[in-house]
């Protein structure tokens, strides 16, 4: 079996766009930065997003049910660093503008994209849950370049 930091070290080599997800609902408002998202499908539109089971806000999505991904632009460091980080969620939210989408989830108002999704199924690998989110609606803004995290930093990638 290969070592986990040697695991860790090789994906530090695979960019990644950089997301906030958020979700709102019975169990309450809450919002975290990942990396680990992808497309699964366009029949049905449905894409995955990975959550640690030991991060406070895994519970909160599932209850709620909901999810919105919203791909980072490059101006979205600091946010980006914020969600991650220990303060509470009233502070995250505080820090930029949102609007609701058709499932209730609090979507950026100047993310790149955002996904609005409904939770289909979560299968637990691990340390972290897959979640499978079927996607019901998509907001798209052009013009900006991304936030992408590649070798343990960020980058911008596209011009305006």
């Amino acid at each position: 079996m290969i070592d986990k930091t040697i695991f860790r070290e090789a994906m530090s080599h695979v960019g990644s766009a950089v997301s906030i997800i958020t979700t709102d609902g019975k169990a309450g408002r809450a919002g975290m930065t990942v990396s680990a998202v992808c497309s699964v499908t366009d029949s049905p539109p449905t894409l995955l997003v990975c959550i640690n089971r030991s991060s406070r806000s895994h519970d909160i999505f599932l209850r709620n049910g909901v999810l919105c991904v919203n791909i980072l632009n490059a101006t979205h460091q600091e946010l980006s660093g914020l969600f991650a980080s220990k303060a509470d969620q009233e502070t995250r939210f505080l820090q930029a503008a949102w609007h609701r989408r058709i499932t209730g989830a609090p979507a950026l108002e100047d993310a790149i994209v955002s996904f609005d999704c409904r939770i289909e199924s979560i299968t637990d690998i691990g340390t972290h849950s897959v979640i499978f989110g079927a996607i019901q609606d998509v907001e798209i803004r052009h013009g900006s370049p991304a936030l992408v995290y590649f070798r343990r930093g960020y980058h911008s990638l596209g011009t305006l």
